[in-house]
């Protein structure tokens, strides 16, 4: 019995300092092997007397087993750090940096507009918006476009076909020519004072080197008791020093015709 518990001993020292699997392949087959130190013990069994077989052959039988689970289980734990080091060896650094992400921009327009309702809204201006499909009466009529007038013409607008639900002017639809049919719907929903500005697309039929058939365009509409000329100089100069951000960018103004405004001026 006490060579028994010796051996069980050894082996599992040996079996706890094993450090890879072919070493501990070399220690089962040495115990457990056809010629394996517990396997002779097993054999001898056969050679003893029966009560030596009953005292001895559980003893046997329970060292075997023992041994045989530390090697299972030893050989469970090389495994895994065996395959722990490769991971560790094979994975991937997560902190290194990717390829750029393509982000989007905001479109120059949209960014053009945004900035223009900064700047005229520190002004105290609002923003005032209508349809692009506009009709007759708000694009023309309203504002002292006479019947004649060469923008009424097929060749200079985009007409739509009529609305069988509206009558007369108001039937005709177009795409606008210009935001002005905005003012006018506002002037019509509001009352002085008025502070506005409006922008959007608008649509000509014109096609050449220096334009297209749709193009924005913005307008201020400022309606109050004592507003003259200084108000709009001092709007538009302020205007054109913020947006080009220089403080004391100088500004000339230009007495010109526009039949459609008294008095006229161009800025540049």
């Amino acid at each position: 019995m006490s060579d028994i518990q010796a051996l069980k001993t050894e082996l599992a020292q040996a079996i706890e300092a094993t450090g890879d699997l072919q070493a501990l392949d070399d220690i089962r087959v040495s115990a457990l092997g056809k010629k394996g130190r517990i396997t002779g013990l097993m054999k001898m069994l056969g050679t003893m007397t029966p009560e030596e077989r009953r005292e001895q052959g559980p003893l046997l039988n329970a060292l075997k087993d023992e041994i045989a689970a530390l090697i299972e289980r030893q050989e469970s734990a090389l495994k895994k750090q065996a395959l722990d080091q490769k991971l560790a060896e094979e994975t991937l650094d997560i902190t290194l940096s990717v390829r750029p992400e393509r982000k989007g921009h905001i479109h120059p327009i949209s960014q053009t507009m945004e900035e223009l309702v900064t700047i005229f809204g520190a002004m105290g201006f609002s923003v005032a918006e209508g349809p692009d499909i506009e009709d007759d009466w708000h694009n023309f009529t309203a504002l002292n476009f006479p019947p004649g007038h060469p923008a009424r013409e097929m060749q200079d607008t985009f007409f739509l076909p009529e609305d069988a639900d509206e009558q007369g002017e108001r039937a005709k639809k177009l795409l606008r020519t210009h935001t002005s049919s905005v003012q006018i719907r506002h002037m019509e929903e509001h009352a002085p004072p008025i502070k506005t500005i409006c922008f959007g697309r608008c649509y000509r039929s014109d096609w050449d080197m220096t334009h297209t058939p749709m193009f924005h365009q913005m307008e201020c509409l400022y309606i109050d008791k004592d507003v003259h000329m200084g108000h709009l100089k001092g709007c538009l100069t302020d205007f054109v020093r913020a947006f080009f951000k220089i403080d004391d960018l100088p500004v000339r103004f230009r007495p010109s015709f526009f039949p459609f405004v008294e008095p006229g001026a161009e800025v540049d």
